[in-house]
């Protein structure tokens, strides 16, 4: 039975892994068996050398994905380097807070760039290969917000439900050519993206009183949903936004 969780000879394009949720993903693919091309702006060789002890490769590559006209060149350099690219997770991503009334057009347009035009011309350029090769599995991380709207975070909201939203009409068009996609929305995780809220302590309170597990979510919380649907597991499985939130959004 788990033989299809196994994910042996298999390439992973991963998006923002040095750190966090990131991190903890990346290395359990390893862990799982697949090879790892890490893409980031900033290098980070504790990913690297995790994966390499897990008896897999590991090449990074300095890119940012605010340079969406480079995606097509990064995605034949690693298509070059490993022959072939079977699993991408889109996993980087920016935040920026400022009440609505206030909010600079700059931090718009940089958090909705990167949060979502450059994830969807990722999948669109991995996409063009796996349809080639009849197969192929995307994970785009998602966020609470991509159903809920928050507070002070406009722009994270409106780039993460547009990720939810085109993860479901990618895989309209591809769940019949073998290429599965699906998305991630993690609850609250302790991780530096959340810093802020944490370092609130009435709305940290609060945010801990909603969730029914009775505690905030940790990086290694994700693993096991990213091995799942980057393997065989989830073959039937297509258009979903997988929850991991200890049970905030059944609250």
């Amino acid at each position: 039975m788990l033989d299809i969780f196994n994910l042996q000879g298999k390439v992973a394009l991963f998006t923002g892994a040095s750190r966090g949720l990131g991190k903890s993903m990346a290395v359990g693919l390893a862990q799982a068996g697949a090879d790892v091309a890490v893409v980031g702006r900033h290098h980070d060789q504790d990913v690297l050398d995790q994966i390499s002890a897990a008896g897999q490769r590991a090449k990074f590559y300095e890119f940012d994905l605010a340079n969406i006209d480079g995606i097509p060149a990064l995605v034949a350099q690693v298509k070059a380097d490993f022959g072939h690219i079977d699993i991408l997770v889109n996993n980087a991503g920016v935040q920026s807070r400022h009440k609505a009334a206030e909010f600079p057009r700059q931090d718009w347009d940089f958090v909705v760039g990167v949060n979502m035009s450059a994830v969807f011309f990722m999948c669109q350029e991995v996409g063009k290969l796996m349809l080639a090769q009849g197969k192929g599995k995307i994970i785009n991380i998602a966020s609470l917000l991509s159903f809920q709207g928050g507070l002070t975070v406009p722009a994270y909201a409106a780039s993460k439900g547009a990720v939810a939203q085109f993860t479901k009409s990618l895989s309209n068009e591809w769940a019949s050519q073998g290429v599965n996609v699906n998305g991630i929305a993690p609850g609250y995780m302790d991780t530096d993206m959340n810093t802020a809220l944490l370092a609130d302590a009435n709305r940290s309170r609060q945010i801990l009183e909603r969730i029914p597990a009775a505690r905030w979510g940790r990086p290694e919380d994700m693993v096991g949903a990213a091995v799942y649907l980057a393997s065989n597991a989830s073959d039937y499985v297509n258009g979903t936004i997988l929850t991991v939130d200890g049970g905030w959004m059944g609250r």
